[in-house]
């Protein structure tokens, strides 16, 4: 069974190693970090856990993924490769869905196929296309958008 719940403090590590493992596992599906998994903690506990509305799904005691709300934006949504094809993602959509009832939104990397269709899935729908000179890692992404 996995549980949602807002992250603490004491989340920090194990949110901060799936947020690297996440990006490092993903292969080609994303661009390879630009930061290391030293600055990966720091920015996890600084921002998305210190600043942010960050949630964690944890099955048993273990933490397995994590969903961070920036306003109406999905800032961050990320699964341990262990724990993916169980819900949890589907479950953090269904959560920021409740906390944002008038409409969401978030970029993905134009790369990440699986990404795109895990949120149209869910009703999210293509809005704007860049080449990447908004994000860190230069590289083309979407925006996309769920109107209720």
């Amino acid at each position: 069974m996995i549980e949602l719940r807002r992250a603490t403090a004491d989340d920090v590590d194990a949110t901060a190693a799936i947020f690297t493992a996440s990006r490092r596992d993903a292969g080609a599906a994303i661009p390879p970090a630009v930061h290391t998994p030293d600055e990966d903690q720091r920015f996890v506990r600084e921002v998305l856990i210190g600043e942010r509305d960050t949630w964690v799904a944890v099955q048993g005691e273990r933490v397995v993924g994590l969903l961070t709300l920036d306003g109406n934006f999905i800032d961050q949504l990320y699964i341990s490769s262990t724990a993916q094809r169980c819900g949890a993602g589907s479950r953090f959509i269904e959560l920021a869905k409740q906390q944002c009832p008038t409409g969401l939104q978030l970029w993905v990397f134009a790369s990440n196929l699986p990404g795109q269709a895990f949120y149209a899935k869910h009703g999210f729908v293509e809005v704007e296309r860049t080449a990447g000179e908004h994000n860190e890692e230069r590289a083309p992404d979407i925006l996309l958008s769920w109107r209720p």
